[in-house]
C-alpha cells in the first residue's frame, strides 16, 4: 500500500545516518575538594577545546563564545555541526514552525565562518523557501561542509533540489530526500570530488540521473537508493564502487557494467513495475565486478538474472 506523506517521512528518517551530536546528553562534572577553585579547562590546548566544542549541538557551541575571547575564537575556528530539529521544541515539525525553523538555520549558517562538521537539515519546508535554499547551498559550497543530510518535508516530490549542490567539493557524505532533481544537463564540470558515501532516497529522476553522479564522484564507495518510483534503469560503471544498496524502490533493470572494487549489490523490495498486479521482472546483469561477494535478496519470479555471458 502506498504511504502517505508523514508515513514516507518517518520511513526516511529511520535509514538516515544519525548526526554526530546529541541534544539530550547530560553533562555532568565532579570536582575534588583540593581542586574545586582550579580552572582545568582554561588549560586545555586550543586543539583540544576545538574537539570539544565541536562536539557540543549548535546552540551550546555557541553559548561558549561569550565565556570569553579565548573561547570566541575557539568557536569561530572550530568545525561545528548544525542539527536544525536541536533549533525545535517539539517533534515533528508543523508548516507553521516552517518560518521560525528556516530563519534559525538561516542565523546557523550565516554567523559561523565554517567549517562545518556536519549540516543535518530534515524538518524544513522548502516549497515556500525556494531563495533560502539556493542561499544556504551557497554558503556551505563556500564555508565547506563534509556530511549534509537534506530532506524536504513536503510531498510529492516536485520542490527543484538546486543545481548549487554540487558545486559543495568539500562533501564526504550526501543524504537527499523526497526533492526533484537537478538537470544534470546543466550541471557542467560540477562533481562531487570527495564524495564516498551517497544517500538518494524518494527522489524524483529521470534516466541517467544517477550515473551521471556517480560519474562525478571519482571516490565513491557507498551508494544507497530507497524510494525511487519510476523504473528508472541503472547502469553502474565506477572504480570505487564498493557497496550498492537499493530498496523499496522500481528498477526495470540493473546492469553491473564495470565496477572493479564491488562487493556488495543489496536489493530488498525492488520490483520491475509500479503496478503490483504487473508480471514484469527487474533485469540484472553482472558485467565486470570480480570482488563481488554479496548479492541478494533476490525473491523467486522477480528478476532475470545474468552474469557474465
Amino acid at each position: 500500500p502506498a504511504m502517505d506523506a508523514e508515513q514516507l517521512l518517518t520511513y526516511i528518517y529511520t535509514c538516515l545516518p544519525e548526526p554526530p551530536v546529541s541534544d539530550t546528553a547530560r553533562l555532568a562534572a565532579r570536582r575534588a575538594a583540593p581542586y574545586h577553585d582550579v580552572d582545568r579547562i582554561s588549560g586545555l590546548s586550543d586543539a583540544l577545546l576545538h574537539d570539544i566544542v565541536s562536539r557540543l549541538p549548535f546552540k551550546d557551541a555557541a553559548r561558549t563564545a561569550v565565556l570569553a575571547t579565548r573561547w570566541r575564537r575557539v568557536w569561530l575556528s572550530a568545525p561545528l555541526v548544525v542539527v536544525d530539529n536541536h533549533l525545535l521544541d517539539h517533534w515533528p515539525p508543523t508548516r507553521a514552525d516552517a518560518p521560525a525553523v528556516t530563519a534559525a538555520v538561516s542565523r546557523a549558517l550565516a554567523a559561523h565562518p565554517g567549517p562545518f562538521r556536519c549540516v543535518h537539515l530534515v524538518s524544513s519546508h522548502m516549497d515556500g523557501y525556494p531563495a533560502q535554499l539556493k542561499r544556504w547551498l551557497r554558503l556551505l559550497a563556500a564555508k565547506g561542509v563534509q556530511e549534509l543530510v537534506l530532506v524536504n518535508r513536503p510531498c510529492p516530490r516536485q520542490v527543484p533540489l538546486p543545481g548549487t549542490l554540487f558545486r559543495i567539493g568539500t562533501l564526504t557524505r550526501l543524504y537527499v530526500g523526497v526533492w526533484k532533481f537537478p538537470d544534470v544537463a546543466c550541471l557542467g564540470d560540477a562533481s562531487f570530488p570527495n564524495l564516498r558515501e551517497l544517500g538518494i532516497f524518494s527522489v524524483a529522476m529521470e534516466k541517467g540521473d544517477i550515473k551521471a553522479v556517480v560519474a562525478r564522484s571519482p571516490v565513491l564507495e557507498i551508494l544507497n537508493i530507497q524510494g525511487s518510483v519510476k523504473g528508472l534503469g541503472l547502469h553502474l560503471i565506477s572504480q570505487s564502487l564498493r557497496c550498492v544498496q537499493i530498496c523499496d524502490s522500481v528498477m526495470e533493470n540493473i546492469v553491473v557494467v564495470d565496477t572493479p572494487r564491488l562487493e556488495r549489490l543489496i536489493l530488498y523490495k525492488v520490483r520491475g513495475s509500479l503496478n503490483p498486479a504487473s508480471v514484469l521482472r527487474t533485469g540484472i546483469k553482472i558485467g565486470n565486478a570480480p570482488k563481488l561477494e554479496m548479492l541478494g535478496y533476490l525473491e523467486p519470479g522477480k528478476y532475470v538474472l545474468q552474469a557474465g555471458d
